[in-house]
C-alpha cells in the first residue's frame, strides 16, 4: 500500500522511533501518546482493520510482541493496557492493523 503510513515504516520511507522488529511485526513508540509507556505494534504486511485478520499466528505474534515489551518497558508488573481500535466508531484513525501497548500510570474505565 503506497499511501499507507505504517507501510511507509514497514519498507524503511518513513523512520518511526522503533523498539522491536522481526520477520512479521514492527513495533515503535506512538507518536502522540496517552501514557508513559505507548507503543503501536504492526503487522508487516498489510491488513487495514482487526475484522481482515485472518492468521492466528499473526494474532498471537502480535499480542506476544506486547507482552515482550511490556517487560522490557518495565510496567509488566504494575499492569498495561493492549487496545484494538476498529473502524471509524471504534476510533482507528490509520487504517493498517495495529496494537496499542499503554503503561506507566493507572488505567481508567471506561476508556472513552
Amino acid at each position: 500500500m503506497t499511501d499507507c503510513l505504517f507501510c511507509k515504516m514497514v519498507s524503511g520511507v518513513i523512520k518511526p522511533d522503533m523498539v522491536y522488529e522481526d520477520d512479521s511485526v514492527l513495533a515503535f513508540r506512538d507518536i502522540n501518546p496517552q501514557a508513559p509507556v505507548h507503543i503501536l505494534i504492526i503487522p508487516k504486511r498489510h491488513i487495514a482493520t482487526l475484522n481482515e485478520l485472518d492468521d492466528s499466528v499473526l494474532a498471537g505474534q502480535l499480542f506476544q510482541t506486547a507482552i515482550k515489551l511490556a517487560k522490557q518497558e518495565n510496567i509488566s508488573e504494575n499492569g498495561y493496557r493492549t487496545v484494538f481500535n476498529c473502524n471509524k466508531h471504534g476510533g482507528q484513525e490509520v487504517y493498517h492493523l495495529h496494537l496499542h501497548l499503554l503503561g506507566g500510570r493507572q488505567m481508567h474505565w471506561p476508556p472513552g
